[in-house]
C-alpha cells in the first residue's frame, strides 16, 4: 500500500498522512518547506514505513514534474493519490490583480491536473488505484470574497468528474471531498472555537473508511460541513 500527499505537512494533508501512516501505508510526501518535511519524516518513524518526501513549490509546473519524476524510482505502484495541495487567497475577483487568479488556478486546479494525470495513467495500466482531491463547499457554490478561490475550486471538481468517468472502466476510482470551513492554518487568529470546525481528522477518517469499502463501490463526492458555524 503506497500513497502520495501532496501539502502533506499541514492541515488536511497531515492529518491525512498520519492516518495513512498509523495503518501501514509507505508514503510519498511533498510540500514546499524542507524542515517541515523532515519534521513530519522524524514523527513518522515510529510507524516503519518507507517513507519518500520531496520539497516542490506546486504552482510551478517545472517543479511539480520534477516531483514525478523523482517518485517513480522510489516506488513500483502508487495506490492512493491525496491531491490536498491549494491555496485561499481572499478578494473580490473584480477589484484583485490577475496574479491572484493564476497562483489559484495553478495551486488549485493545474496541479491536481497534472498529479491526476501522471498517476491516473499508471493506476490504468495496471487496473487499480484510488484518487482524493481535496476541493470545497465553494466548489459548488462561490463563497463570499472568495471569486477566484472558487472559480479555481470549481474546475478541480469538474477534473475530478473527468477523471473518474476515464478510470472508472479501469477498476480505478476517483472521490472528491467538499469540505466547509476547516480548522486549518488558514483560520489562524480566528475567535471561532476550535469544536465549531470540521476538524481535518474528521476528513482522514473519513478517507480511510472509504478506502476500505467494497471493490465495487465509489464514493464519488464527500460534503462535510460544520453543523452550526
Amino acid at each position: 500500500m503506497k500513497a502520495v500527499i501532496t501539502g502533506a505537512t499541514k492541515g488536511i494533508g497531515r492529518a491525512i498522512t498520519l492516518k495513512l501512516a498509523e495503518n501501514g501505508y509507505d508514503l510519498i510526501l511533498v510540500a514546499r518547506g524542507e524542515d517541515d518535511l523532515k519534521a513530519l519524516k522524524a514523527e513518522l518513524t515510529p510507524y516503519g514505513n518507507r517513507i519518500f518526501t520531496h520539497a516542490a513549490d506546486f504552482s510551478v509546473k517545472e517543479e511539480i514534474y520534477a516531483f514525478l519524476n523523482s517518485a517513480v524510482f522510489d516506488f513500483d505502484h502508487v495506490t492512493v493519490l491525496v491531491n490536498n495541495v491549494g491555496i485561499f487567497l481572499p478578494g473580490s475577483l473584480l477589484d484583485e490583480d490577475d496574479e491572484t487568479f493564476e497562483k489559484q488556478q495553478n495551486l488549485n486546479t493545474n496541479a491536481c491536473y497534472y498529479t491526476g494525470k501522471f498517476f491516473g495513467k499508471k493506476m490504468r495500466w495496471v487496473k487499480q488505484g484510488h484518487i482524493f482531491n481535496i476541493c470545497s463547499v465553494a466548489s459548488k457554490a462561490p463563497v463570499k470574497n472568495g471569486g477566484s478561490y472558487s472559480v479555481t475550486k470549481a474546475a478541480m471538481l469538474s477534473l475530478n468528474h473527468v477523471l473518474r468517468q476515464e478510470l472508472a472502466p479501469h477498476n480505478v476510482k476517483v472521490t472528491a471531498f467538499l469540505p466547509g470551513s476547516t480548522r486549518t492554518s488558514s483560520w489562524e487568529g480566528t475567535t471561532i472555537p476550535d469544536e465549531k470546525f470540521v476538524q481535518p481528522e474528521d476528513i482522514a477518517e473519513t478517507l480511510f473508511t472509504i478506502l476500505n469499502l467494497s471493490k465495487g463501490v465509489n464514493v464519488d463526492e464527500v460534503l462535510i460541513t460544520p453543523l452550526d458555524f
